[in-house]
């Protein structure tokens, strides 16, 4: 299996806080800390008695030496349990003893990769019109007291090819908030008035994304990596597009791909398994429908080399490089995130501590990953001084020849893979982090990799793997730049998109 890469462009968005009730809406998920996501065997159960079937996976690798994990605080957190029930949601758990949280998150197999041009934007106006009233909770009160009431929270994002809704609430509560979510997937009422009410409040998020110049380059960049297809559409469509999407669209929408058949969700906390089976059968019921399947990938990058736009006001300016990746199920899906994460995750990573910290080009300046079943790209991104653009393009491009001519030196390996497996480890004690990494594999993997064999995949990649694999990706060809700054500023950038011999 594959790790789950830090993800970072396009920026997520969440249509509710932590805390409060408060629309905006999601342009894409992160993933969990530093990893991929797993590939390989077909986790998948199927009913073969009417009853349901059920997995259990545990521990299938120790390691010794420096991730040894015997004195791992959490042992069960490597212990997940999966069940299918018959045309109903997957259901998968993990129990953390002694957690006084229980967190569920439910994610159903339907994303903005699904429209076709004419419903761009009706996966995340789902997402959105859902937390207007159900049949049970019939107001955005309703549902934000039920979990709120209780000292809970709950969110809800949605990316290219899923939507995620998950709570968090005390132990005691756990039904409601897996009623809660069966509610919202299930059973929303999808009022003709709150459609079009929730028009307005969408087309001024569009207008936040397009005024906010660091947004604005990570949508042109998906157009310049992607094209004019689904992956490289803006996940909110655009305004014409949101004032004409038809109320029947919508519907028919959550209709097709709002299914409990399409939906697996993820359980963590002080609660066993059978437990959790039971409280999603009797909150999702059962039903299947016809989920449509999305166009293949086109052949990246698919968009043109350069997208460079004028801000006549920018202080500051934005700039994204890229080039196409790896699925997400690659064999060297580890090796990339291993790469990334030397480039550009975190303090200690050569372009923080390059553009900024040495040269002074840049204050905000990071790479990462998004990855899709049949593609991906790796991006970096940074706001720097107008003025100093070009240098900060020359920068970032010497970095990427670097990793392609030089093998990571074995010091700097060894601490990026303490990085890795140390925040892999520190997600696994919040019931959380630990239902968004076991229900993101199985929704996106149909399977899951335990923390031991994560941390194996870790320790597995050699300074030999990166090096091959930069130079397989870094190529002038696949290079994509996007800028949005001062006009005078951009002239000539795309000049300097090549990399040094």
């Amino acid at each position: 299996m594959s790790p789950p890469p830090h993800r970072r462009a396009p920026r997520a968005r969440i249509a509710f806080s932590d805390h409060r009730a408060s629309p905006s809406g999601t342009r894409a998920l992160r993933r969990p800390h530093g990893f991929p996501a797993p590939h390989g065997q077909d986790g998948r159960i199927a009913s073969e008695d009417g009853r349901g079937s059920t997995k259990r996976a545990g521990p299938r690798a120790t390691l010794s030496g420096r991730l040894s994990l015997a004195d791992l605080p959490v042992p069960s957190a490597a212990m997940f349990e999966r069940t299918a029930l018959p045309a109903g949601p997957r259901v998968i758990s993990a129990r953390l003893p002694g957690a006084r949280s229980v967190s569920i998150a439910a994610y159903v197999l339907a994303g903005s990769r699904l429209e076709t041009p004419e419903q761009a934007g009706v996966a995340h106006f789902m997402e959105h019109i859902t937390f207007k009233g159900t049949q049970r909770y019939p107001s955005t009160r309703a549902i934000s007291e039920a979990i709120e009431g209780v000292g809970g929270s709950f969110n809800a994002a949605t990316d290219r090819e899923s939507t995620v809704y998950w709570v968090r609430v005390p132990r005691r509560e756990a039904d409601r908030a897996m009623e809660v979510l069966g509610e919202l997937i299930v059973r929303p009422k999808l009022d003709k008035a709150e459609i079009d009410g929730e028009r307005a409040v969408i087309v001024e998020e569009i207008r936040s994304y397009l005024d906010d110049p660091a947004e604005y380059a990570q949508i042109l960049f998906q157009l310049a990596m992607f094209g004019e297809g689904a992956l490289g559409r803006e996940i909110c469509g655009d305004e014409d597009g949101i004032r004409a999407l038809g109320v029947d669209t919508i519907r028919g929408f959550w209709r097709s791909t709002y299914r409990p058949a399409n939906t697996v969700v993820a359980v963590a906390g002080d609660i066993d398994h059978a437990s959790s089976v039971e409280m999603a059968g009797a909150a999702f019921g059962t039903g299947n429908g016809i989920v449509p399947g999305f166009a293949a990938a086109p052949a990246l990058p698919a968009g043109e080399r350069a997208l460079l736009r004028a801000r006549r006001d920018a202080s500051q300016a934005q700039l994204v490089v890229g080039v196409p990746a790896l699925r997400r199920d690659h064999p060297d899906a580890w090796t990339l995130a291993m790469l990334n994460a030397v480039l550009g995750d975190g303090m200690s990573s050569r372009l923080f501590l390059d553009l900024r910290e040495a040269q002074g080009l840049a204050y905000d300046v990071s790479s990462g990953l998004v990855d899709y079943a049949d593609a991906g790209s790796l991006e970096i991104s940074a706001g720097v001084d107008p003025e100093r653009l070009p240098a900060a393009l020359d920068a970032v491009l010497a970095e990427l020849a670097r990793l392609r001519d030089e093998p990571v030196p074995d010091d700097e390996l060894s601490k990026t893979k303490a990085y890795l497996a140390g925040g892999l480890e520190l997600r696994m004690d919040e019931t959380r982090h630990l239902a968004s990494w076991i229900g993101g594999q199985e929704a996106l993997h149909d399977s899951v990799l335990t923390l031991e064999e994560a941390l194996a995949k870790v320790e597995a990649v050699e300074a030999a793997d990166v090096q091959r694999l930069a130079g397989e990706l870094f190529v002038d060809d696949g290079l994509r730049l996007t800028a949005v700054g001062p006009a005078r500023r951009l002239r000539g950038l795309e000049r300097r998109l090549r990399l040094p011999a």
